[in-house]
């Protein structure tokens, strides 16, 4: 509901002050809900249902990202500029209405009917909220941190980089001393202490700071560089998006005994592809290009079918070894690892594209590009050491 209201103002408003801080209500209303679907699948389901569940939470979610960029291209063609991204916040609206309305029907409310029935009994027992503010801060300053001296484009800027060691010890000690003293810290730090949780959630970090940009840069270099209308540039997206359902619903059938074998699989078929797709670039450049740029969805197919196996097999294994009841904790712990490598990934690597540009956008685009191939090279070795160290075929557990 939060995320709803917040996409009609965003829709609606004039007033760029008024937009960033809807903006900021979306990202709290999806940052709320999103753990608890993970919360869900994991008390709700086990074994192989777990995995096939985790497997459609993927199609969805990788399906949607690559086409919304050709839907919300098809309302800007078709409405106009000012309309049309207008129109592209107002279509989350329907959306939003029709998960409300489905959520009441389908949803079991087993919790919020016995604290209900203990209310009626007189012996509820009420939970204090405790939102960690400190830990918030820290956790905030230290993303700045990284991601300010890729936007202020400046030498100096990068000296805050010396500050992030420090500050992420700073809220690691916070967050041990506020549990110890009996509070609800923002991060409970021993779900690290499971390592498949904690190998799975820095694999998936690293694949968000790289993969998050990918169609990022290609929409940039298709528009800017290339004069590619906004609705093309999601045609180039839209085998992406199938090849990306396909990959996770095969990885999800098959992640209980080969799941770790499979991303370190997936993670070279994404990486073939975009080498493939730097490759392919310059010949797409200059009056009478060799190459049609529509054909960027070749490799991008094999991108999505690594990408889509790779994110399904990474939050089931993420929750083998985690109990029930802190499922949507430990959901969310891995989704603020992937939140963080989503906004230093996107500074980063347009901050890359940028300082190439002045060569040329096939150059920059190939330097972009290039980095996220290098981010995932970096998963790919932690996907290998994950494998040897807690093998395959391990049942997931309930």
């Amino acid at each position: 509901a939060l995320f709803t209201v917040a996409s009609l103002i965003c829709a609606t408003v004039h007033d760029p002050m008024w937009m960033n801080a809807m903006r900021i209500v979306q990202g709290v209303g999806a940052g709320i809900s999103t753990p608890q679907v993970n919360g869900m699948i994991v008390q709700y389901f086990s074994g192989q249902q777990r995995a096939w569940a985790f497997s459609l939470f993927g199609l969805v979610v990788s399906a949607s990202v690559a086409i919304a960029p050709l839907l919300t291209g098809l309302l800007i063609n078709s409405l106009g500029p000012n309309a049309g991204w207008r129109a592209s916040f107002l279509w989350n609206v329907p959306i939003g209405v029709l998960t409300i309305i489905l959520g009441f029907r389908w949803l079991p409310f087993g919790p919020e009917r016995e604290r209900r029935l203990a209310k009626e009994r007189g012996d509820f027992v009420p939970v204090e909220l405790d939102l960690d503010p400190v830990g918030m801060v820290l956790l905030s300053l230290t993303v700045l941190a990284v991601m300010l001296p890729f936007m202020l484009h400046q030498r100096v800027g990068f000296l805050l980089l010396i500050a992030v060691p420090l500050l992420a010890w700073s809220w690691v000690w916070w967050e041990r001393n506020y549990e110890q003293a009996g509070h609800q810290p923002m991060v409970n730090l021993r779900l690290f202490g499971i390592r498949s949780f904690t190998h799975a959630t820095l694999i998936s970090g690293l694949q968000f700071l790289g993969a998050t940009s990918t169609f990022v840069v290609i929409a940039l270099h298709l528009q800017s560089g290339l004069g590619a209308a906004a609705v093309m540039v999601g045609m180039v997206g839209l085998p992406n998006a199938a090849a990306t359902a396909v990959s996770s619903l095969w990885s999800g059938r098959h992640v209980i005994t080969s799941g770790r074998k499979i991303v370190i699989g997936a993670f070279s078929c994404s990486i073939v592809g975009l080498l493939i797709a730097i490759v392919m670039s310059w010949s797409m450049d200059g009056d009478a290009p060799p190459l049609h740029y529509m054909w960027l969805a070749v490799p991008l197919i094999l991108y999505g079918l690594g990408v889509g196996a790779v994110n399904t097999c990474n939050q089931a294994l993420s929750q083998e070894d985690i109990p029930a009841n802190i499922g949507g904790t430990a959901g969310a712990v891995k989704q603020v690892a992937e939140r963080i490598g989503t906004a230093v990934g996107n500074a980063m690597i347009t901050a890359v594209l940028f300082w190439v540009l002045p060569v040329s956008w096939t150059a920059g685009f190939s330097a972009a590009i290039g980095v996220i191939v290098a981010i995932q090279l970096i998963a790919l070795a932690f996907a290998i050491v994950d494998l040897r160290i807690l093998g395959d075929g391990r049942s997931l557990r309930t």
